[in-house]
């Protein structure tokens, strides 16, 4: 049994759709209170309306210093702490090599990873004045483990997140702060819907419990990693994505 975390403080950030959403609706469940943070205020209070009285909606654009300082001095007003900080917000627009400018590169790279560092340097003061607090960052197998076309980018900005934690662990463990990564596989949401039921069959089929995974997975690992049952593990990742990483080949599970 772990131990209830009613009435604790959770900023999730990018949590107006898909994974983020997930995760926020996952700590209302849990009794935590929500800042439910997206750079559209509307689709913030929908998903904040969704969780209940426990939660409330804020924008910020994580990509900006001045935003994110903001986001955490919103979550003390309303709150009075910050226990947990979800950073989850991240974008993925396909550009192959060869077509993706630096443009491109730069603004997956400052909103998934900087705005990664942007989010955590904002909420560390709040951490460190109360030593203790819970970060988990919504990385991904798509770079420190796979690869895709067109999201060399996107790969580069999640395996930098974990690049980034090791270090940050180790300069935040005298804090009493814990910091980890959940990394999602493929995961229903807004986005994958959209490509066709035959698309998602095949993604499936790659998938050794044949499945695709859902937000709700992703915020058990994050609420986990938020829990004091979980306080002597940081600097760490673990990955959800119903076995997809292990078979060698499409042969490998062709059995299962």
């Amino acid at each position: 049994m772990f131990t209830p975390l009613e009435g604790k403080s959770v900023i999730v950030t990018g949590a107006s759709k898909g994974i983020g959403r997930g995760i926020a609706r996952r700590f209302g469940e849990a009794g935590l209170q929500v800042l439910v943070v997206s750079r559209n205020l509307g689709e913030a209070e929908q998903v904040a309306g969704e969780i209940g009285a426990n939660a409330s909606a804020f924008a910020a654009d994580v990509t900006s210093p001045e935003a994110c300082e903001a986001m955490a001095a919103c979550a003390l007003e309303r709150h009075g702490r910050i226990d947990v900080l979800c950073a989850n917000a991240g974008i993925f627009p396909a550009a192959k090599l060869g077509a993706m400018t630096a443009a491109d590169f730069d603004h997956v790279i400052g909103t998934n990873l900087k705005g990664t560092f942007l989010s955590v340097s904002a909420v560390l003061p709040a951490m460190k004045a109360r030593k203790q607090g819970r970060i988990v960052l919504t990385s991904s197998i798509t770079g420190p483990i796979t690869g895709y076309p067109g999201w060399a980018h996107y790969g580069a900005s999640k395996a930098g997140q974990l690049g980034f934690l090791k270090t940050a662990s180790m300069e935040l463990a005298r804090y009493n702060t814990t910091i980890n990564a959940v990394m999602p596989g493929n995961i229903v949401t807004e986005g994958l819907e959209g490509l066709g039921q035959a698309y998602l069959d095949t993604m499936a089929a790659s998938i050794p419990l044949k499945r695709l995974g859902a937000v709700e997975d992703i915020g058990n690992a994050a609420l986990f990693f938020a829990s004091d049952e979980a306080g002597y593990i940081t600097g760490q990742q673990i990955i959800v994505d119903g076995g997809q990483t292990l078979p060698e080949s499409l042969e490998a599970i062709a059995g299962i």
